[in-house]
């Protein structure tokens, strides 16, 4: 084995070590670490605003996709001092403390700290960490659309459409991303915020709805073996102690796909079977916060971060590259 060759950064005025950059993550298409924390880099001033505050849970793939991966919570254990955490109420009682310690990605620098540790995939709760040990009051309601084959994106576009206009006559005001694998998913912003409860109890009680409407073509009940032909609206991720994957997220697959927000336009081609495509790759969702902005912004209600966010290397090559990578936000958009 080789040893692990390590770069020293400096990120908005904090030093990170980082290693391995050469090392292949997305081994189909060559995508190296380097790749993935330089994407994140990029990335950050949209992404940002939807992780802040929200204690995460991260996916990480130390040797690539087609390696052993762990999911992880305990982060805050292993992150800077600097980095911010939330003690979380602990899913599982069988362990000496009730808490767990997460950590927190509300900057540039803890960002690319956590991209360093192949962190491919992020998930966050539809809560902000507000109070300390306790659940945050939940500010997003979310339903995730799982086609179960031979169903697909296209069916999942036209239940998205059907789930629009009942989230519209309940005054929630959906956006649409893909989940960067097979599905979509749905958010709309709680304004003012709920409990989980009652948000977990609203969620169950459309996706029912949804059912008996759309009978054979839309399911609600969880089981696998009622899946076929069928598109799944998981409304159980909006248990407090649930995740879901963030919006710009990579997701561990063959190719660096990214869980990318999409127009209503896109959503409607989609179900007609004439959206050129619904899977977007780091690069391409590069381009389309260039073009778009931010389409998951209204989720917020915040101010778009300041321009020229910026990481200045202490180490040339590839780790410069990233480091001296401009941060530009992207532009104020009305929803």
């Amino acid at each position: 084995m080789s040893p692990e060759q390590r770069s020293v950064i400096e990120v908005e005025g904090r030093t990170l070590s980082i290693s391995n950059l050469d090392k292949v993550l997305y081994p189909e298409t060559g995508f190296t670490k380097a790749d993935v924390i330089s994407y994140y880099v990029h990335v950050a001033p949209v992404l940002l605003p939807h992780l802040a505050g929200r204690p995460l849970t991260m996916t990480r793939y130390p040797d690539g996709v087609g390696a052993k991966s762990f999911f992880e919570k305990h982060s805050a254990r292993k992150a800077p001092e600097w980095a911010h955490h939330a003690r979380v109420p602990r899913t599982d009682k069988a362990k000496d403390s009730e808490f767990i310690e997460q950590i927190v990605v509300d900057d540039l620098a803890t960002l690319v700290f956590v991209a360093n540790l192949a962190a491919l995939e992020l998930h966050v709760p539809q809560w902000r960490a507000t109070q300390d040990g306790a659940y945050g009051p939940v500010d997003l309601i979310v339903f995730d659309l799982d086609p179960g084959a031979p169903a697909t994106i296209v069916e999942c576009c036209a239940v998205a459409l059907w789930l629009r206009d009942e989230l519209e006559d309940r005054a929630l005001h959906p956006v649409a991303k893909t989940s960067g694998s097979k599905g979509l998913q749905l958010y709309a912003r709680l304004d003012p915020p709920w409990q989980w409860e009652q948000a977990h109890a609203e969620a169950r009680e459309i996706a029912q709805i949804m059912e008996r409407r759309h009978t054979g073509e839309v399911l609600s009940n969880m089981r696998k073996d009622l899946r076929e032909g069928k598109v799944l609206i998981d409304w159980s991720q909006n248990h407090a102690a649930k995740t879901t994957i963030a919006p710009y997220s990579l997701r561990a697959l063959p190719v660096p796909s990214v869980s990318t927000p999409i127009t209503w336009d896109e959503v409607q081609k989609g179900a007609d079977g004439t959206a050129a495509t619904l899977r977007f790759l780091a690069p391409q969702v590069l381009e389309r916060v260039a073009e778009l902005g931010d389409l998951f912004a209204p989720l917020t209600g915040t101010k778009p971060p300041k321009p020229a966010a910026r990481a200045v290397a202490k180490a040339p090559g590839r780790a410069g590259k990233i480091a001296s990578a401009k941060v530009t936000p992207s532009p104020e958009r009305s929803s």
